[in-house]
């Protein structure tokens, strides 16, 4: 049976030593420091499957503005890909920011990670324009620190 439920302090320890698993060994645990498990509750939430983590999001509601929201991390594990796990997690976030007055969501990803690029379209996402292309991708250059060049996405939320 799933669940779904706000992400909690505790699940960050968890969440640690499976994420760069998850991600084919690319070191990305230093992306998630306890702050977003203590600060961004309300608007984070995980799924799991019989008392095992399934998929998480990280997100929260821009405090610059506010009618903006962000989506800062999620992580599917890779035998509940292609099965709606993603798309519960997003939609679940829409909801709960819509609820706080927010009207657009916002994301990034790298360019060479063709499967989120692929799913954010999917979920209703736009690219936007950056000042350079990666495989006939839009990236902003240097976006994450020299080097780190990221597709930015974003999607309007319906009333």
């Amino acid at each position: 049976m799933s669940i779904l439920r706000h992400l909690e302090v505790k699940d960050r320890s968890t969440i640690i030593r499976v994420v760069d698993e998850w991600w084919g060994g690319r070191p990305m645990a230093g992306l998630l420091p306890r702050l977003f498990f203590e600060h961004f509750q309300p608007t984070s939430f995980v799924i799991e499957e019989d008392g095992k983590l399934q998929a998480f999001l990280v997100g929260f509601r821009s405090q610059t503005t506010p009618a903006e929201a962000y989506i800062h991390f999620v992580g599917v594990h890779p035998g509940a890909r292609g099965k709606g796990v993603g798309r519960s997690l997003y939609e679940h976030f829409f909801e709960a920011v819509r609820q706080l007055d927010c009207t657009e969501v916002h994301a990034i990803t790298s360019p060479v990670n063709r499967g989120s690029i692929a799913f954010h379209t999917s979920m209703g996402f736009e690219i936007l324009p950056g000042d350079a292309e990666v495989d006939g991708i839009a990236v902003t250059t240097n976006y994450d620190g020299l080097g780190s060049n990221r597709v930015q996405f974003r999607r309007y939320l319906e009333k």
